[in-house]
């Protein structure tokens, strides 16, 4: 399996984050992609590449142009206005308050388009962020050309992140922006524009396994059939992002039965969470998707200090048995897990299943 890896990343070191009402050193740190590239790389589970840029035109297809805008250029104008540190939203437009005039205040404009208050907004996060998006169509890439699977190693994550909104440590929705231009590709194929010979997409699936519920990425696709988006997580009863991951979220319009949540209480045990996940399965299984995206996140992790799953290697290695079974071209993309000595054995506990299974 390649592994597609975002040496920018670092470029985000965000230093504090506000967690339970308090200033707390950054749970989202550089260190974690670097314990799971010396874990891949000490695996050999096979070649290590660079993203190629695909530039920002598939970033537009999922996300508001001005919101991008907005990231790409909000750390200058911080700088310009005196700003010290990382940038953190101070006032946000909840209820009764009007949302649909951009205001001129960068204050107004960072809570207008971030949703907590733990996601600072560093010097490097629309370099990182980018790159993610470019490493994670890399991987696609691969898979349109005929590979059975690629992991895309990068950070910060993306699920959290929606149409215009950032948040959860998330800046863009990597998935999100791999299902559309696999499903751009698949028409390009269709109208003649691409080889016949490339990977025919018509519906994506994305199976999402973090601690926290994807909210970016089921509110991105929630109006539309072509993308069936599955999710076990943290009930949000008690866990962020608290507003979306209910089992009552089933779609909207024409998407109406292709989103499928399966919350669980915290300290769920591991019976309970592989039969929430056999329960995704089936669903996506009779979507009969051409292409799977899985946002791996391994805060289920048993000593993840934000998280409250119980998984292990042996059930990581599981989780990757299983998900081989399905026989679908995989992209893996890299979301949570803040344990982190041993983020790197979690993830390739999981590829590494996946490849034994399906050799």
């Amino acid at each position: 399996m390649k592994t597609i890896y975002n040496s920018h990343h670092g470029a985000h070191a965000a230093t504090h984050e506000f967690f339970r009402g308090r200033l707390v050193p950054a749970f989202e740190i550089p260190a974690r992609a670097d314990f799971v590239l010396q874990a891949v790389t000490a695996a050999e589970l096979g070649p290590v590449l660079v993203p190629v840029d695909h530039g920002l035109a598939p970033l537009t297809r999922v996300h508001a142009a001005p919101y991008l805008h907005f990231v790409e250029n909000a750390w200058n104008e911080w700088q310009a206005l005196g700003g010290e540190g990382d940038a953190f939203p101070a006032v946000w437009p909840v209820r009764g308050l009007r949302s649909d005039v951009i205001p001129t205040s960068f204050a107004a404009r960072m809570g207008l388009y971030s949703m907590d208050s733990g996601t600072p907004l560093t010097a490097g996060s629309w370099e990182a962020a980018y790159w993610g998006a470019q490493a994670t169509l890399t991987g696609l890439d691969l898979l349109l050309a005929g590979e059975r699977s690629a992991y895309v190693l990068t950070r910060p994550p993306g699920h959290h992140a929606a149409s215009d909104f950032f948040g959860g440590y998330c800046f863009i929705n990597n998935a999100a922006v791999a299902a559309q231009a696999a499903l751009d590709a698949g028409q390009m194929q269709s109208a003649g524009q691409l080889l016949p010979t490339a990977l025919p997409i018509q519906r994506v699936a994305i199976l999402d396994v973090d601690f926290h519920h994807g909210n970016g990425t089921q509110a991105i696709f929630y109006d539309r059939a072509d993308v069936f988006y599955a999710s076990v997580h943290g009930d949000p009863q008690t866990e962020f992002p608290f507003f979306l991951g209910h089992a009552d979220e089933a779609g909207a319009g024409a998407g109406l039965g292709f989103n499928a949540n399966f919350p669980l209480p915290a300290g769920a045990s591991n019976e309970a969470w592989f039969a929430a996940l056999e329960a995704a399965l089936l669903r996506l299984q009779d979507y009969q998707p051409d292409l799977l995206i899985v946002s791996l996140g391994v805060d289920t992790y048993i000593n993840d200090p934000i998280s409250h799953f119980l998984l292990d290697l042996p059930e990581f290695t599981r989780l990757g048995h299983r998900l081989a079974a399905l026989r679908l071209p995989t992209l893996w993309l890299q979301e949570g897990g803040y344990a982190t000595e041993a983020l790197g054995h979690n993830v390739v506990a999981v590829l590494k299943g996946f490849q034994g299974a399906s050799a």
